[in-house]
């Protein structure tokens, strides 16, 4: 990345777990258009490693003592539970701050509107943070559509499927849904936006949950959703931590070709194992990983585009000086949530 001639946007960085630590710290760190000046973390091993990877950064136990440095921020990131992001989301727009929140966004449409309207009404930018818009996967695949080279797509199928039954150990494992837990909450924010992106808006959804975790209380750990496009493609989504023979990642059929990808996008471990955004090999998914394209018979391995997160936080600098639009409107995220809000009043 070139460097940046403008003041770096000073930014703060609420929670140090996998959002934190392993997405949006080291994109920020790496992007010369910021500086990480604050991480907000209570607990003290991870305190101490926030401090080892960025010395520079100001580490503080609580968003509190965070707030009363928002004079001397720009930015604030929320990579905490969504049940903070109303209250934690307000208190920035109030201090005059610009808000990232991570999905899931809120855990209702009613507060992901309420934050719309108090950023509109300040003047400050708020966005979600939709990574997978830049999946190496999703971008190939978006140009595989660009290109026409599967004809008029019929049906796309998406997964996100591992095998985890011990859970995640941490917060959504025991998350109820009106704590906005549950993996439709979390991954279907990532699966609906992007059959969104690729196909355009929904005219009907359907959607089915399920809870095969220890915490019987806790929201659902298995979903799968139906969309309808206006378009006339028909989206089918599947989300599932409990997998023991995963699914293929897209499943892509057309009038003239198919694409069919295995795997999921190899931004996230890379960046979990200290890969930064500016080494060679970040983005790249690896030869066997790439998807077929073409028909039964004579299909073969496309090379993957490469996977680019730190486009977010590249199209964010932008926007915050007058130059772009934002990396994802609150619009967007909303239109995601209501369809997710649907499902679970039905399913």
């Amino acid at each position: 990345m070139g460097e940046s001639t403008a003041a770096p946007i000073r930014t703060a960085v609420v929670g140090f777990g996998v959002s934190g630590k392993v997405f949006h710290a080291p994109l920020i760190a790496a992007d010369p258009n910021y500086s990480l000046d604050v991480i907000v973390t209570a607990d003290p091993e991870r305190a101490a490693e926030a401090a080892r990877l960025y010395p520079q950064a100001r580490i503080v136990p609580t968003p509190e003592q965070m707030f009363a440095l928002a004079g001397s921020l720009d930015l604030v990131v929320l990579g905490t539970p969504p049940l903070t992001h109303l209250e934690l989301g307000a208190t920035a727009i109030a201090c005059g701050l610009n808000v990232v929140v991570d999905k899931p966004f809120v855990t209702s449409v009613a507060h992901g509107e309420e934050l719309a309207v108090r950023a509109s009404d300040a003047g400050v930018q708020l966005t979600v943070f939709q990574n997978r818009r830049w999946d190496a996967d999703f971008l190939t695949l978006r140009k595989l559509l660009q290109e026409g080279a599967l004809g008029e797509v019929r049906t796309f199928e998406s997964r996100f499927e591992w095998w985890r039954p011990e859970g995640f150990g941490n917060w959504r494992d025991t998350s109820t849904l009106a704590e906005g837990g549950g993996i439709l909450h979390d991954l279907g924010a990532h699966l609906i936006d992007q059959a969104i992106q690729l196909f355009g808006p929904v005219e009907e959804s359907y959607g089915e949950t399920a809870n095969h975790g220890p915490h019987p209380g806790a929201a659902d750990t298995e979903a799968f959703v139906s969309l309808l496009h206006e378009s006339g493609v028909r989206s089918r989504l599947w989300m599932n931590g409990m997998a023991a023979q995963v699914g293929p990642r897209f499943h892509v059929l057309g009038s003239k070709a198919g694409y069919t990808k295995w795997g999921l996008d190899s931004q996230e471990p890379a960046l979990a194992a200290g890969v930064t955004p500016s080494d060679a090999s970040y983005g790249n998914d690896p030869q066997e990983s790439w998807g077929l394209l073409g028909v039964d018979g004579s299909a073969t391995p496309l090379p993957a585009e490469k996977g680019a997160y730190p486009q977010f936080y590249a199209e964010l600098a932008a926007c915050l000086r007058g130059q772009g639009r934002l990396p994802v409107a609150p619009a967007e995220a909303l239109e995601t949530l209501k369809i997710i809000e649907n499902i679970h009043a039905f399913a």
